[in-house]
């Protein structure tokens, strides 16, 4: 680990956030022909594993930083600051939130210490399987199954897609149906399962319009047999599982996407001052200077949603339709801003080798991921009494 002195809690945020900057050339590296190429950066994971990125919000004692959640969400938005890989960036915040978040605060001790410290070193890489190819939103509308055998495992059957992480991935959080006929509520549980267990399979990587470094697989389960010992929590904890571990996606990927979206703004800005149109900086052209402004006030919006959101979530507040508010916000926000980008910069912007048109096919899988946005409003609505 990077980190020299990580007994000072006070110390860790700056160290971490000026040693990405350092780190910065060797993460941009290449990251274009990366995005071309549709592969997965290892060499840049160890970057990440090495500055204890992966331990971010769990203690000490497991290999972790101990941060909380607003400072997990402050250091995965300078990662999207610095790094331009939204794949890879988006493959880090999965890595914590996936597994290590749901087993720390569910888990069994016995659990934990095995799983844990090898999350946090990121020996193992992680993911989790909810969406099917028959649905997504619709999370507990899922046809997989974990069938209980008279020698109290569990039999999993049925098929997981779009599965973030999958082809890299050698720890799985399963959610699957033990009692269908309890629904949502109490019908589904949470196994943890190890790549190469019997009956279990991961498809190929799939292509796809953005965050192409990120890995995504179809995952596929015949008479996976997994022991009771490796259930999350206990039966029928998989709903409220899942809402624990929502929130914490929305704030961490979408935090990076701040930083995206600031590094984006930045670079706009710079470039309206310097790239001159009959005789004059295109930035003092109302129609440029008002799209800046515009993704000015995306950000800003975005990122104060995020982290209000946030200490609500530490106050163990309710926090449902602000995460709903933040997830729309910035994920809307984010492809604006892009888009605005693409114009800003014109014919550059849309040429592959200048990186701008890359951001936009980035930003759209915002808007789908994590809930999409049709679903957020509608989530809201409800909320509202609608």
């Amino acid at each position: 680990m990077l980190l020299a002195n990580r007994g000072n809690p006070q110390s860790i945020q700056p160290d971490l956030v000026k040693a990405l900057a350092d780190l910065s050339g060797q993460l941009n590296e290449d990251h274009l022909v990366w995005d071309q190429r549709a592969e997965f950066p290892w060499h840049k994971w160890e970057i990440i594993k090495q500055l204890g990125l992966f331990g971010l919000p769990f203690p000490e004692d497991f290999g972790g930083l101990g941060e909380d959640i607003t400072t997990t969400m402050k250091i995965l938005e300078a990662l999207g600051y610095r790094c331009e890989d939204a794949g890879l960036n988006m493959a880090t915040s999965t890595q914590i939130v996936s597994v290590g978040v749901p087993l720390f605060r569910f888990g069994s001790e016995a659990q934990k210490q095995h799983y844990l410290p090898k999350i946090c070193s990121g020996e193992v890489a992680c993911a989790h399987a909810i969406t099917e190819p028959g649905g997504g939103s619709d999370a507990f509308g899922m046809a997989t199954t974990a069938q209980l055998r008279d020698n109290g495992n569990y039999l999993l059957n049925g098929t997981k897609a779009f599965i973030t992480n999958g082809p890299i991935a050698n720890l799985f959080a399963i959610y699957a149906m033990t009692n269908p006929s309890l629904g949502a509520l109490g019908g589904g549980s949470v196994f943890l399962v190890e790549q190469g267990t019997p009956g279990f399979s991961v498809g190929e990587p799939i292509p796809k319009m953005g965050l192409k470094t990120l890995q995504l697989a179809q995952l596929q389960f015949k008479d996976c047999e997994i022991g009771a010992n490796k259930i999350l929590g206990k039966v029928g904890l998989g709903f409220p599982i899942l809402e624990y571990v929502m929130k914490w996606e929305i704030l961490c990927g979408f935090a990076i996407n701040v930083g995206e979206m600031q590094r984006r703004l930045e670079k706009c800005i710079d470039y309206a001052k310097h790239r001159k149109q009959f005789g004059r900086p295109i930035g003092s052209y109302q129609a440029i200077a008002h799209k800046i402004v515009d993704m000015q006030i995306g950000v800003t919006t975005a990122r104060e949603q995020l982290y209000r959101t946030a200490g609500k979530v530490q106050r163990k507040e309710n926090s449902t339709i602000d995460l709903a508010i933040a997830k729309v916000v910035t994920s809307e926000a984010n492809v604006q801003s892009a888009l605005n980008a693409v114009q800003i910069f014109g014919g550059k912007g849309y040429m592959a080798e200048y990186g701008i048109e890359k951001e936009l096919r980035n930003a759209i899988a915002g808007t789908i991921y994590s809930g999409t946005s049709e679903i957020q409003r509608n989530k809201i609505a409800s909320l509202l009494g609608l």
